[in-house]
C-alpha cells in the first residue's frame, strides 16, 4: 500500500463528478462520487457512493456505504427516472433542473472524524456529528449526535462513545485542525493516552 500525500489517491475504477478532496484523502475502487467535498484525510473504501455531500477530515467510511442516495417523486403519477431524466429517454428533452435542485438542498453533512460502517446509509439532509459512530447496516433517517454510535434500520442510538463533558472539551480542542508535523509529534499520544489524558496533555 502507498504512501498518502497531499493529492488524493483515486483508484483508476472510481467515478469522480465535480467534487473536490483534500489531503492525504483515498477513494476505493468503483466508488462514485459526485458534487461532495471530502476534507483532509478522510477516505471511502470500495463500492461506495457519495452524492451531493460534505464530508469532514479523518472520517472513515466502509466498503458499500450510500450518502445521500437518490429520491423518486413519490407524490406524482410516477416516480420513474423518465421524469426528471428526460433526456435519456426523448430527443430534445431536458432534464427536470428543479428536481436535482431539491436533492442539493438536501445535502448531507457529515463531520470530523466519524466512523461509517460497511453497508451504512445515511439519506437526504442528515447531519452526522462530528466523532460519531453510524453502525454496519444502519440506515440514518435523523441527524446524529457528536459522539454518539447509532445502528439499526432506522438507526437508533446505542450509546454515546464519550460523556457530553468529554464530547464537548475535543470539539473544542479540534485536534483535526492540527498540522501534519503536529498531528505525528502527538500520534504516540493518540495511540496511548485515554481520552482524557490526551485532553488534559493537549488542553483540551
Amino acid at each position: 500500500m502507498s504512501q498518502l500525500g497531499l493529492d488524493p489517491s483515486i483508484h483508476p475504477t472510481a467515478i469522480i463528478r465535480n467534487s473536490r478532496f483534500g489531503a492525504y484523502t483515498e477513494v476505493g475502487a468503483r466508488t462514485v462520487i459526485s458534487e461532495t467535498v471530502m476534507g483532509d484525510y478522510s477516505y471511502i473504501v470500495q463500492d461506495g457512493q457519495i452524492d451531493m455531500s460534505t464530508i469532514g477530515k479523518f472520517c472513515s467510511i466502509a466498503s458499500h456505504v450510500r450518502i445521500n442516495p437518490g429520491n423518486h417523486p413519490m407524490e406524482r403519477a410516477s416516480q420513474s427516472h423518465f421524469l426528471y431524466r428526460a433526456s435519456r429517454y426523448f430527443d430534445g428533452e431536458p432534464d427536470e433542473a428543479g428536481f436535482f435542485d431539491w436533492r442539493r438542498s438536501h445535502a448531507v453533512t457529515i463531520g470530523h472524524d466519524v466512523w461509517i460502517g460497511h453497508g451504512g446509509v445515511v439519506l437526504a439532509g442528515k447531519h452526522v456529528g462530528t466523532g460519531a459512530v453510524v453502525a454496519a447496516g444502519a440506515i440514518v433517517t435523523r441527524d446524529v449526535a457528536p459522539y454518539t454510535v447509532v445502528g439499526g434500520n432506522p438507526a437508533r442510538v446505542i450509546r454515546r462513545r464519550f460523556s457530553e463533558a468529554v464530547g464537548e472539551r475535543l470539539l473544542s480542542l479540534a485536534w483535526w485542525d492540527w498540522d501534519h508535523e503536529r498531528l505525528r509529534r502527538a500520534l504516540p499520544d493518540f495511540r496511548t493516552l485515554p481520552v482524557e489524558g490526551f485532553l488534559e496533555k493537549h488542553g483540551g
